[in-house]
This record gives C-alpha cells, structure tokens and sequence, in this order.
C-alpha cells in the first residue's frame, strides 16, 4: 500500500507531554501555522495559553479572527503579555491576560504557572510567540529556561509550542534550544513556495511537506502617501533653510540613527538590510510618481528636466561616462552636501558605459566602524541607484553594491553603480547575528566611552558628526513602507540597547537619577530634541516623528525606537516603565511619556 502523507493540520496538533520547536527564518510562516495550531486546539475545547513577546494580545485575537477563528469562550485563550511592558506599551485590562517582560524570564515563568493554576487543568497548549525576543534579551539564560520552564511545563500533561527565528543568534545556541525540545519543525519560504521539514517529531518520521502561501500586499512599495504640509516644510529646509525644527535644527549627530538601525538589525540580520534597501531606493525613485502632489517649486523642478531631456540639453540615459558625469549635479552631489551624509566623488577614469563606480568619504553609515569586517553602507548606494531611475526618461531600475569600505578596512567607500541586476548584491547586504552584535557592541563602547569619560562619539575632520533628518529618516525606515515585524523590531531594539546601557551606567557606580539624567542629556547632545524630565519624558521637536508624518500615518503616538528606548532606560535603572501618552504624529505639540 502507497504511504499515505502527512497533512499540515496532524502537525499542528502538538502531542501531549511534549515540546514541539518550530524554527525558520523571519518571514517563513511561523505564526501563521502557530495561529492555525491554536484555532484547532480552541475547536476541541481544550485551553489555551498564548506568549506573545512581539505583538500585544489584541493583535493576536485579530489574526485568529482574520483566519476564521470565533470569539473564544471565557477561559479558553489566555495571554502572557511579554511584550507590552518590555517597549513601553500598554498591557490591556484583561481578565484573561497577565503582563509579564522580556528582559526577565521569571517573570514569563511566573505568569504561566498563575495562568495555568486559574485554569486548573493539564491538557494545556501553550502556545510561545516566539522565543526571539527573550532570548536576545537573555541569550545565557534561554536554554535554562527552555528546560526548566517550558520543558516542565510540557512533562505535566500539556503541550508546548515554541517558535524561535533562525538567523538572529548564535547557532550553538540554537542547537542547544534543539535539545531540549522533543520534536523539532522548521519552515522555510523560498521565491513563491513554503516549505515545513518535520526534522525530529515525537510520532511521526521526517517529512516535507509543502505549505501555501496566503497572498499578502507587499510591504516595502506600497502608493506613496505623502503629508504635503510636512513635504512642503521637508523641502524648504533643504532648498530654502527654513528649518523645520525651530529649535533644535534639522540635524543630528549620526550616532543616533546608527544606534537605531543597528539595533532593530538584531531582530532580523538577513531580511531588514534587504528591505531597507529595496525602501531606501523606492524612496528616492518615487519622486517622479509623486509630482502631482509636490510642492509647486519641485514640480516644477521636475518639468523643466523632462523638457530639458526632450531638447536634448539633459541626459535622457546615464549609460555613458559623460552623461552620468553631467547628471550628477542633478541627483546626487547637491542633496549629499545638504545632507552631510558623505563626500562624493565620481570615478570616470575606471568606470564605462552601465558601469559606474563613486567613492565616498566620511560616509556617515560606516565612519566609527573601521575594520568591523563587513560592508556597512545603507543609504547612499541605493538613494543613489533610485535617484538615477527617477530622473532617467525611461526609468529604467538601477542598482548599486559597496565594493569597498570603511567597515572593510579601506580608506574609504566605493560602490557600483549599474542598470539592472547585479550579482552578489543579496549576498553583501545580509549580515550573520555574530556581526551585528560585534557592531552593536562598538555602538555600546563608545557611547560608554562618551557618557563616563567625554569621550567623543564620533568625529569626521571636514563634514563634522551631524546629518540631516533625511539620512534619519534612511537609517531608521519609513514606517509607511516597512512591514509591520519592523516596527515592533525597533521598540525591542530600542528597549534592549537601552536597558544595556543603564545596566553598564549602574556597574560603573553612578546613581539611578544620575545615570537617567546622562542617557537624556546624550540625546539632547544628539538633536534627538529637546528633552526634559519632570513627571513625565517630554521630547519637543522629536527627530523620530518626522519620518512618520512626512508619509501619512494613522494619527497616533508612533516614537517606536524611542518609546523602546526610554522603557529600557528606566526599566534597568529604576525598575520603572514608560508609554507615550502624546505624539506630534498624533497632533499633540510634542511627544510625552509617562513613567509608571
């Protein structure tokens, strides 16, 4: 008799006494097939306990609806919420949910043994979404756990499902989380086809099983929705000098936006360097699909190159040395001296035709990551390689890779700069987790050196350590155009090198209001904004609000990063925690946080 087989939904049924890892990249489908296990065990009116460390509960109950799911009878879904507390967010009011943190895993453990105890019953799935986040809180603590928590809690009558992200820790470690686990899952997506590899499960032999994808809307071009008023200020500031921030200025020290696109890049070290460059370069090309809503000054801007091309006193293409060279008046030298972002030069002696090759000095991605041993441009490679798709006549698509750079050991940087695609690109813009550590490590070594000594940040001998708000706006991600994981990526972000940060401040023996005071005047030595301290965290004029108003956003407090980042602060000094109760971006004059 041919072999029947497996289906999806007999793996989604996770045996009892057991605990099931499921792994796979970002992106992969864990949650969903998470979501899915829950909804099936709801059906059999069997109990559920959900951790959800990177959404809150409401999020969750909306998915589960999204998939078919009812409302669930009293009792039956009941939350740790570990994600509210650790950025800052409110944890819901809920007689089904107990607030728990991240950054403390007995505090995870502690809620599932109350949840359960109310429950007053064995056949239990608990449900863990995901491990990601604890564990790059807690990196020498999560095996333990993962043993003496959620293996325990499996040995007791229940079932255990745990989803860990492949890609954002050590891969001994991952290992070791393996051992633990009775049965071991793992998904992976592949161009339009999901896979889910049974490697190890308690009664069934290894299998691969294909998986369909839901179709969903792409997250990184989506219309571009802008704020015209916002637009309007935007463009005045470069072009006219009417800052938009009167009273800090439309510059900060880059070490801010550095630490906040580090950060969020230890959330998902292979997929975001990806998107942020397929968005920084959207961002930029989408001028020319936006003119109809564009200041009068830009449109018209816009009109007299088109007309200029059809004359023929503009290039239409950039495929020759010479035109390329006559262009870039046009698409990049001005808006980088504006910017500050690097100094840039064109190499015409080496370059030919659709094979362009610049060089940038002091470029504000890499400067203070010399020998780091990776390639670390991320916005003037593709701002430029959108620039040239946006003000050639045919549009053509462009694409540009570091061929060297500070972070490598050189001197300098230099890139590539070509229509279509180029080998190797995906390649040079993924990073292993081991990297992004060592770089978010340099991060924390200077910004100690800063704050316990006065050591600089960060210096450039000719364009000095201030950029524009554009390359924040670049470093951090346009939140209309990123997904929503990445969000959610930048309040832990935040909340993690925040909370190391204080950590290190209260080792070296300063007091709690002194360590507080210090991390806030650092970000007022950075332009973040004006911030004060009282009863509340008051942020004038916050840099990060800009990039979400420029697009049009749900009018809500939306200071991701800084939300994470002033949570962690005073969840390690203080043991307090902090949500924002205004947001310019919610119309409110300026963005406040309470400390609770």
């Amino acid at each position: 008799m041919e072999k029947r087989g497996l289906s999806l939904a007999e793996i989604q049924e996770v045996p009892k006494n057991n605990l099931i890892l499921l792994t796979g990249p970002p992106g992969a489908g864990k949650s969903t097939f998470c979501h899915q296990a829950v909804l099936n065990w709801l059906v059999m009116d069997r109990p559920v306990i959900y951790v959800t460390t990177e959404h809150g509960p409401s999020e969750v109950i909306d998915l589960l609806k999204e998939r078919g799911g009812a409302s669930p009878t009293p009792g039956a879904l009941s939350f740790v919420d570990a994600f509210g507390e650790t950025v800052g967010a409110a944890t819901p009011e809920r007689p089904d949910t107990i607030g728990a943190n991240c950054e403390d895993l007995n505090s995870i453990s502690m809620a599932i043994a109350k949840l359960q105890e109310r429950l007053g019953r064995r056949d239990v799935l608990l449900a863990f979404d995901s491990l990601t986040s604890p564990y790059l809180f807690n990196e020498k603590e999560i095996f333990r756990f993962m043993r003496l928590c959620l293996a325990k809690f499996a040995s007791e009558g229940n079932s255990v499902l745990a989803l860990m992200d492949e890609g954002c820790g050590k891969e001994e470690d991952l290992g070791a989380m393996m051992s633990v686990a009775d049965g071991i899952l793992r998904m992976d997506v592949k161009e339009r086809s999901r896979t889910l590899n049974v490697v190890k499960h308690p009664r069934v032999e290894p299998e691969r099983i294909n998986v369909p994808i839901e179709p969903k809307e792409p997250q990184v071009r989506p219309p571009t929705n802008w704020d015209m008023i916002v637009l309007r200020q935007f463009v005045q500031s470069a072009f006219k000098g009417k800052a938009v921030r009167r009273e800090v200025g439309d510059f900060v020290h880059l070490f801010w936006p550095n630490l906040a696109h580090w950060s969020c890049m230890l959330w998902d070290p292979k997929g975001f360097p990806t998107m942020l460059y397929e968005m920084n370069k959207y961002e930029s090309a989408s001028g020319q699909s936006a003119i109809p809503g564009y200041p009068w000054s830009m449109r018209l801007g816009f009109k007299v190159l088109f007309s200029l091309q059809s004359l023929g006193l503009f290039p239409k293409s950039f495929s020759k040395v010479k035109d390329m060279k006559r262009a870039l008046k046009t698409v990049a030298l001005e808006s980088m001296d504006k910017e500050r972002s690097g100094i840039l030069e064109y190499l015409e002696d080496i370059s030919k035709t659709d094979e362009h090759y610049f060089r940038v000095y002091e470029n504000s991605d890499c400067v203070g990551f010399e020998n780091i041993g990776s390639a670390m441009a991320s916005h003037v490679p593709p701002m430029l390689a959108g620039s040239c798709k946006m003000s050639e006549k045919d549009g053509r698509e462009w694409n540009a890779i570091e061929t060297k750079c500070l972070g490598l050991g050189d001197p300098y940087c230099e890139f590539k700069l070509v229509p279509g695609e180029i080998d190797g690109l995906k390649a040079s813009l993924e990073k292993d987790s081991s990297l992004v550590e060592r770089i978010h490590e340099r991060l924390m070594e200077r910004l100690m050196g800063f704050l316990l000594e006065g050591k600089p940040l960060v210096e450039r001998p000719r364009l000095g350590s201030d950029v524009w708000l554009h390359v924040l706006i670049h470093g951090m991600g346009l939140l209309n155009l990123a997904g929503e994981r990445y969000r959610r990526a930048q309040m832990m972000g935040g909340a993690r090198s925040a909370r190391k940060i204080g950590e290190r401040l209260m080792k070296a023996g300063l007091s709690e209001d002194e360590a507080v005071k210090r991390v806030l005047d650092f970000m007022n030595y950075c332009k973040v904004g004006k911030v004060t301290l009282g009863e509340t965290v008051r942020i004038s004029e916050n840099c990060e609000s800009l990039r979400t108003t420029i697009l049009k956003h749900e009018k809500q407090p939306s200071c991701f990063f800084t939300t994470g980042f002033l949570n962690g602060l005073f969840s390690a000094v203080k043991n307090q925690h902090v949500r924002e109760i205004k947001c310019i971006a919610a119309g409110d004059p300026y963005c406040e946080w309470e400390i609770i």
